[in-house]
């Protein structure tokens, strides 16, 4: 097989990359989870978010160093191939299959839950099924087409949030209120509280990472996608920082009704029912298109891992010759999806965050490799930015870990056990390196500064 036939196509600029990464986010999801945030920071929901923010930047600069050094779509699949071991490389990409295999079902199966409140005669199954056709229809089409699509999605769903600020804006000018400063820091609260409230928020960052499986499908990657990674957390921790402190603003404390529901209630609050329900609307457009991108990203991963040969190749490893897309790991990607119907969120979240957790720790941690190989050949990189930075990365990334369920842990466990079996098949005894397929023009570790 040739490397033209396995390469994917180089069409994606910086905004739209920024752009699939804040799609795969779902800005529009600080307006659901406000309450939940807020309770757990006893009333100090921006400033949960902000340390969020802060907490995921230094593994998002871990990965824009490792996407400069191999701008290929592995991910971190392919950073701990090659900075760590070929056998962590594969677990690397086996655990980070929990994150995105699982997050395109628990997308659509959330935005289908969402029309079904919001369009009670149309049954669940059926939205799952509209979402899951109209969603792999496009992405087969191609991310020309897709990225048209989510800059259309994303547009209307940032005019909606900026609309919603607005309203609460006005509220606040027409009503006694609290402080703006209480917003950030209640009487209540405190560094445990708000810590805590961070490692529930930085659910909501999960995505970023995701900008790195479009590293052959983007002009100039080693430029690209280390900018659009950074840009991403940025964009993200602006947009939840500052709508969940115009919301704590006018709602001060961490009382509510239904915390699960007080985006909703903030919204009638502020606007009125109608209004209201025009948010949620603003909050289903965005998950359309957080689906569309998480479905486009899992399969570019499954792609590589094909195209290495430690999945089937012939199936994983196949791109249309036209359209130059992965559709058969979109079309199995979909058909997985039916499977929501069975599991609940919470069953399918834990998948999502061990496996992110776990990835993001080890991109840290190939940024250490890194040091350690340049200068044990003469190279200088900097103490600070790859070995500190990266440290500091991966200990938020085990705190994260910890924080998560005990059902978590151990659903996480035991999908890496199987993968460990499946490891040793595939390497005969863990004898032999797992397969792998080299890009030709691909250099086995750039030397560019990063």
């Amino acid at each position: 097989m040739s490397t033209e036939d396995t390469r994917l196509t180089a069409r994606l600029t910086l905004p739209g990359v920024v752009v699939f990464g804040l799609s795969y986010m779902a800005p529009a999801i600080v307006v659901s989870t406000f309450g939940v945030i807020a309770v757990a920071t006893h009333g100090a929901a921006p400033s949960g978010y902000l340390l969020a923010t802060i907490a995921m930047l230094l593994t998002a600069l871990s990965y824009g160093k490792m996407a400069r050094i191999f701008p290929v779509s592995g991910s971190v699949y392919t950073y701990a191939r090659k900075m760590l071991d070929p056998r962590v490389g594969f677990l690397a990409g086996w655990a980070i299959l929990l994150d995105y295999f699982f997050l395109p079902m628990v997308a659509w199966l959330i935005q289908s839950v969402y029309l079904n409140a919001q369009f009670p005669a149309v049954p669940v199954w059926a939205w799952l099924v509209v979402n899951i056709v109209l969603t792999t229809g496009i992405n087969i089409l191609g991310l020309v087409v897709a990225d048209r699509v989510n800059r259309t999605l994303m547009a209307l769903t940032i005019a909606g949030l900026v609309v919603l600020v607005a309203f609460c804006v006005h509220y606040l000018a027409t009503s006694s209120h609290a402080s703006a400063g209480q917003a950030f820091f209640s009487p209540a609260s405190g560094f445990s509280a708000i810590s805590a409230g961070a490692a529930i928020a930085a659910y909501s960052f999960l995505g970023f990472d995701a900008v790195s499986t479009l590293s052959e499908e983007t002009r100039n990657p080693r430029r690209t996608i280390p900018r659009a990674i950074v840009l991403t957390v940025l964009a993200g921790g602006v947009l939840f920082v500052g709508i969940s402190f115009v919301m704590q603003w006018v709602h001060p404390g961490a009382r509510f009704d239904d915390p699960s529901s007080a985006g909703y209630a903030m919204s009638t609050l502020v606007g009125g029912k109608a209004f209201a329900d025009v948010i949620n609307i603003v909050t289903l457009i965005g998950g359309f298109a957080s689906g569309l991108t998480i479905q486009a990203s899992t399969s570019r991963l499954l792609y590589v891992m094909g195209r290495d040969g430690v999945l089937p190749r012939r199936f994983f490893g196949h791109l249309h010759r036209k359209l130059r897309t992965p559709v058969p790991n979109l079309l199995l990607i979909g058909a997985a999806a039916l499977l929501a119907l069975n599991l609940s969120v919470e069953t399918a979240t834990s998948f999502i965050n061990f496996g992110a957790f776990l990835g993001f720790m080890l991109v840290n941690l190939c940024v250490i490799a890194y040091f350690v190989r340049q200068r044990r050949t003469g190279g200088r990189p900097s103490v600070f930015g790859h070995v500190l930075v990266p440290l500091a990365g991966a200990a938020v990334d085990v705190y994260l870990l910890t924080q998560l369920s005990s059902i978590a842990r151990y659903l996480g466990l035991g999908w890496l056990a199987l993968g460990v079996v499946y490891l040793a098949v595939l390497t005969r005894g863990f004898r032999k390196a797992p397969p792998e397929f080299e890009l030709t023009d691909q250099p086995e570790a750039a030397e560019a500064a990063v």
